[in-house]
């Protein structure tokens, strides 16, 4: 366990966060490990099923990971408050209220799933296969929940250290499977989406036993999981903050893959070629909008309301250093990256990939503002403007797919991310300074507000 409320702020923070960064290169490993199999073994048609539906899967699969993760930020106040037993407390109750909303996801995302492709302009032709891909991965998404349940409430008692290795473990398993069941068994799509779920469930495994086994302060009694109605609705209040920020910002992106669809196949093939770098470059902006939670949660439970501001101005600092970085590959190296994810020969799929990642990456000094932001409001208790701020984004996204791409087609699309970031970021800013007068003056609480 590590308290992040003592010592140098930055070297806490890049200590807590490297982990976190090693596990989730790995997680997109093999999210690209996924792509290249089934691009090389598929064919670029199976790929272009599993990108059609891509954003669906980040939309239902993220609103629940944002639910456990802002349960994590209430067991990250009771850590730092020193509440041992609360924090027991309330990582039982993670578990049991993410069960049940993983149910009721479950059910009806799986019910309604052939409509929902529909209304995303999937083509006729992706429909049964993208059933097939996205089918697997919601009917599993249960493991999803678990496992992030648990390595979240690990991260959120300092410990990203276990995560990451049953991660990376996890990362190899994939492969493999991803390879027998496609290769070996010809599954096709559901088989990489299978080889995805099992995974998932292995780590979770791996961390139920870890937690058993080094944590005895954690290990859960029947009577942990009693249900405590003050304490059910702190945590639904924080996580589905969380998770509707994280899922209003999906849902914006899956409007836009809904124009995208219209757009033709070699520009679905575009977008999610770019989108898989997209979630490397940005990947450490996330990193640090997760450690803030966590950061910012474990701070404002100690009272340590003026080592949050170091934290954010620190943690945006050296993402806009990374931002440099991504301009610089984004204008040389990013062709050769394309070709690689995706395997594919199709010249004007890998152009229009490139434009869109020359472009936005001009603009990541906004959205480098915008992760660490949000997710501190979110630790020091404003659940509010996060959500104001991720409306925005959705507000911004449909009103591009619905009159932006009909105009002037894929540009449409690539221009409209920078222009809703800069307007989301707004209200981030002004919350998030009102914070920082209130910490100096000795205010110290945003949650009435």
């Amino acid at each position: 366990m590590k308290d992040l409320t003592k010592g140098s702020p930055v070297k806490a923070m890049c200590l807590f966060a490297l982990p976190l960064l090693i596990g989730n290169l790995f997680q997109l490993f093999y999210g690209l490990a996924d792509t290249r199999i089934v691009g090389s073994c598929l064919g670029d048609d199976a790929l272009t099923s599993v990108y059609a539906t891509t954003t669906l899967n980040d939309l239902i699969v993220g609103f629940l990971v944002g639910i456990t993760n802002g349960f994590a930020v209430i067991t990250a106040r009771n850590f730092g408050a020193g509440d041992m037993e609360k924090v027991r407390k309330t990582f039982a109750s993670s578990i049991k209220l993410g069960l049940i909303v993983s149910a009721v996801l479950t059910v009806l995302s799986l019910v309604f799933l052939e409509d929902i492709l529909r209304f995303l302009n999937t083509p006729e032709e992706h429909i049964i296969p993208g059933m097939e891909y996205i089918g697997v991965i919601l009917g599993g998404m249960t493991f999803s929940m678990l496992y992030n349940a648990f390595a979240s409430t690990l991260r959120a008692v300092g410990d990203t250290a276990a995560p990451l290795v049953f991660l990376i473990i996890s990362a190899f398993v994939n492969i493999g499977l991803d390879l027998l069941f496609i290769e070996v068994f010809s599954l096709g799509v559901g088989g990489a989406a299978l080889a995805t779920i099992v995974s998932q469930a292995l780590s979770f495994i791996a961390c139920l036993v870890y937690v058993n086994v080094r944590y005895p302060q954690l290990r859960l009694k029947l009577s942990d999981f009693r249900t405590d109605l003050s304490l059910d609705k702190q945590l639904m209040g924080t996580g589905v903050s969380m998770g509707l920020m994280s899922s209003l910002v999906y849902m914006g992106t899956v409007v836009l893959q809904g124009a995208i669809n219209d757009l033709g196949p070699t520009i679905i093939l575009a977008h999610g070629a770019a989108r898989k770098v997209t979630s490397i470059f940005m990947l450490p902006f996330g990193i640090f909008g997760m450690t803030m939670a966590t950061y910012c949660g474990q701070c404002y439970g100690a009272g340590e309301y003026k080592r949050v501001k170091k934290g954010v101005f620190a943690a945006t600092g050296i993402s806009w250093a990374w931002c440099l970085i991504t301009i610089i590959v984004s204008w040389t190296f990013v062709p050769v990256v394309i070709r690689l994810i995706t395997d594919t020969d199709n010249a004007e799929a890998v152009e229009w990939a490139t434009m869109y990642l020359k472009f936005d990456s001009i603009f990541y000094f906004i959205t480098a503002v915008i992760s660490p932001f949000r997710n501190a409001l979110q630790g020091v208790g404003d659940h509010v403007t996060p959500l104001v701020s991720s409306g925005l984004e959705l507000l911004g996204k449909s009103l591009a797919a619905y009159i932006l791409a009909p105009m002037i087609g894929y540009w449409g699309i690539i221009v409209t991310e920078p222009i809703v970031w800069a307007i989301m970021v707004i209200p981030l800013i002004v919350k998030m300074f009102k914070f920082f007068r209130k910490a100096e003056t000795g205010q110290n609480s945003t949650e009435t507000e």
